[in-house]
């Protein structure tokens, strides 16, 4: 019995996506559950896996290509109706046919539209996959080694993704994600349509550092192996901050301003595929150890692609880390339709002066950038200052002053 193999139900706010990549090729045996493709979002990448054990039989939608919701993109021939076909010697014809779709069943794919791009002879190449299967990492070495016959001009043209500039170095060519697109896109939206503006200050991390170095090891037995680090200081902060100036905590839709009642805060994590935001939800209730745990689950789902659209749906701020790649100074860059955003930088120790002597502390530039149509700068660099005290003496986190 053949099997479909069709794509998720999307949410409203997602109308399509993209074959990002097939982990099996036609012919191939699959297990039950076992992933098959990736599906890609404009937010998230979603997994596709087997609906039961058997063959791949079909891959109706290749990589790159637009699909909708529950829409048939393979099939699966079920391991109970897999049969040995029956060639009868008395028919030549019939054989050659079946030698020829043995043929075409030991190529992939993706390494049967280069071999044709490129007019390859199959019998001069290598398969390296199972069972002799040649893939496309086969065609593209053979292009590499220089010992592929260059197709004529008016017969065949190189693969789009591979390639000589024009002083005859190597290029590789690839497709942006539409992840990394939709980051883009939004991104450039944020620079041409808000009035962004960004100030800036800097904060002592000297005592919240104290506080790690002292409790970390005693916070890490009584909350089950999770870490005390310096984003859920930031995190409390900031919600404090945005308590007091709610104006920091709005959304702007079309010509209304929404005052958010509540503090949903998006933590910026780098993936492999992008920038992504996951949202941490009601902070206001949470302690140090809840937005530690989220913070290390939101970076493992980030890594592994298994960020799910509810993750990172909604928000009311955002803070964003540059810091962890050695960032010293930057200006973020908003995540409408909040209004503002906040930078965090590396802990570098600099000269201070302190009550009239000079002080070695570690030291961190914050940003906070912000629109000016909805924030005035006052406000702006109340709440940056707000969060530069409570950082340099957490005691006020605790008190609430």
């Amino acid at each position: 019995m053949t099997i479909e193999i069709k794509a998720p139900t999307l949410p409203e706010s997602v109308p399509d996506g993209t074959i990002a990549n097939w982990y099996k090729n036609v012919g191939d045996t699959v297990a039950r559950d076992e992933l098959l493709v990736d599906i890609e979002t404009d937010k998230v990448v979603i997994e596709v896996v087997s609906p039961t054990d058997g063959t791949l039989k079909e891959i109706l939608m290749e990589a790159g290509a637009t699909i909708v919701s529950n829409q048939a993109i393979g099939s699966v021939l079920a391991s109970d109706d897999k049969q040995a076909p029956v060639v009868s010697k008395a028919e030549p014809i019939v054989e050659a046919e079946a030698a020829s779709n043995e043929t075409e069943a030991m190529i992939s794919p993706a390494a049967k539209k280069l071999i044709e791009e490129n007019n390859l002879v199959v019998a001069s190449i290598a398969g390296s996959g199972k069972g002799g299967r040649i893939t496309k990492e086969d065609i593209l070495k053979k292009l590499e080694s220089g010992s592929a016959p260059k197709p004529a001009a008016s017969t065949a043209t190189a693969p789009a993704n591979i390639g000589m500039s024009k002083e005859g170095r190597l290029e590789e060519r690839v497709p942006m994600s539409r992840l990394r697109s939709k980051v883009a896109e939004r991104l450039l939206h944020a620079s041409q349509s808000t009035a962004m503006l960004t100030t800036f200050n800097e904060v002592n991390m000297k005592p919240v550092m104290d506080i790690r170095n002292r409790y970390k090891e005693e916070f890490e037995k009584a909350h089950d192996g999770t870490r005390l680090g310096f984003m859920s200081f930031f995190v409390r902060a900031c919600t404090e901050a945005l308590k007091r100036y709610p104006a920091v905590n709005a959304s702007l839709d079309g010509n209304d301003v929404v005052y958010h009642g509540y503090q949903d805060i998006g933590v910026a994590v780098s993936s492999p595929r992008g920038l992504v935001v996951p949202v941490l939800r009601n902070v206001d209730s949470m302690g140090l150890a809840q937005v530690e745990k989220e913070i290390r689950q939101f970076g493992l789902k980030a890594r592994d692609g298994k960020l799910a659209i509810e993750d990172m749906l909604g928000g009311t701020f955002t803070i964003s880390n540059g810091g962890v790649f050695g960032s010293l100074l930057s200006t973020p860059i908003l995540n409408p339709p909040q209004t503002a955003i906040l930078g965090m930088h590396k802990i570098q120790e600099r000269p201070m002066a302190v009550s009239g002597e000079v002080v070695v502390l570690p030291m961190m530039y914050l940003a906070l950038s912000y629109d000016h149509r909805m924030i005035d700068g006052k406000e702006a660099v109340q709440f940056l200052v707000t969060v530069k005290e409570l950082l340099e003496d957490p005691t006020r986190l605790l008190l609430e002053i």
